[in-house]
């Protein structure tokens, strides 16, 4: 299934909605104040309503209507928008960490500022200013994020919390991997999990039941880890497909950015450890920014050659039967239990 569900799509607008009024009102606000400070309110709103996919409001939905919650509630509508909002933050200083100059096919935060510090020769270093404006444009998006949380019940906080600490150990080990060249399976496992996985599936499902039922979560939450962790493996795991072998045109990243930059993926490590001297050799080049198209072509073949790709190909399919398979001890109604195959499959094989 590569197209998004309905479901998916009107969560999405809800969303979106959401997000415009609460920017809108902010931009105003700030306006008033002074006109400089429109950009950073701006810059939010050209990320997070630039489209994206909205995994993480939809799994929060349906742990929040799966565990009692009115599906008109705007609270778990409140709790996607800061969801989105976090994401953005993480995107901003992502991009900040990663050198990106390009996302979703436009200008990152840091190369805008930098570019324009430029332009207006402007005192000190364009580069500094660029990634200096994008970290205090995603700390803002952090703000706003805790903002829209501020009705959550104490379990739903503690669950928050939860996913934002496992988000940012993730980072780091991501951060970590990339320096050390790391090719360890478990490792790469362990970096695609905390980095991403959790935090895009087992926690949003988390937190949107504990906002619809805040005592049953020793009920609740290992049942639905059944669940997401596998398939939040296999959403970052496809996430890394895209990211080596992705067309631009589609996933708005220039292909072979994950190559460029080394990233510790599963792919690299299954790759690695099943290549020859000579195949090692060529995936020696991977973590150089310079690489040509000519040499991240010799790469994704050695990949290929490798049997790598095939292989995470299967274990994606496993992890996903897995967690549809787990679906059916989720204590929720039939229904519910329907979207969420429905999000795995989507999660599992989308092009974006």
């Amino acid at each position: 299934m590569h197209t998004a569900p309905q479901s998916l799509l009107d969560v999405a607008a809800r969303v979106d909605k959401r997000l415009e009024a609460l920017l809108a009102v902010e931009r105003e606000r700030w306006a008033r104040v002074d006109a400089d400070l429109v950009p950073p309110i701006d810059e939010i709103a050209r990320l997070v309503l630039a489209g994206g996919k909205r995994l993480r409001p939809a799994f929060c939905f349906w742990g929040f209507v799966g565990a009692g919650g009115n599906p008109a509630d705007e609270l778990v509508i409140d709790a996607g928008a800061a969801l989105e909002l976090l994401h953005a933050f993480a995107l901003f200083h992502d991009d900040v960490m990663d050198g990106s100059l390009t996302r979703r096919g436009e200008p990152t935060t840091n190369a805008k500022f930098e570019a324009r510090h430029g332009e207006n020769k402007l005192a000190g270093e364009s580069r500094r200013f660029g990634d200096g404006v994008a970290i205090l444009v995603g700390d803002l998006a952090y703000v706003y994020s805790d903002q829209l949380m501020r009705n959550a019940s104490p379990q739903a906080w503690t669950i928050w919390n939860e996913l934002r600490i496992e988000l940012n150990f993730g980072q780091y080990l991501d951060m970590l991997g990339s320096a050390m060249n790391e090719r360890r399976r478990e490792k790469a496992e362990r970096i695609c999990r905390y980095k991403s996985g959790k935090y895009t599936i087992e926690r949003p499902l988390h937190l949107g039941a504990l906002l619809a039922a805040p005592t049953r979560g020793d009920e609740l939450i290992p049942v639905l880890s059944t669940y997401g962790l596998p398939l939040g493996d296999a959403f970052q795991m496809r996430d890394d497909v895209l990211g080596a072998f992705g067309d631009t045109a589609i996933t708005g990243k220039p292909v072979g950015d994950d190559l460029r930059e080394g990233k510790p993926t599963p792919l690299m490590a299954i790759a690695t450890a099943r290549a020859n001297a000579a195949q090692l050799k060529e995936l020696q080049l991977v973590g150089n920014h310079d690489l040509s198209v000519e040499d991240i072509a010799r790469v994704q073949e050695v990949i290929r050659e490798t049997g790598a790709l095939d292989e995470l190909e299967v274990v994606i399919t496993r992890l996903t039967d897995e967690a549809i398979a787990a679906v059916r001890n989720v204590p929720f109604a039939q229904s519910v239990r329907d979207e969420l195959i429905t999000l795995a499959e989507y999660v599992s094989w989308r092009t974006v």
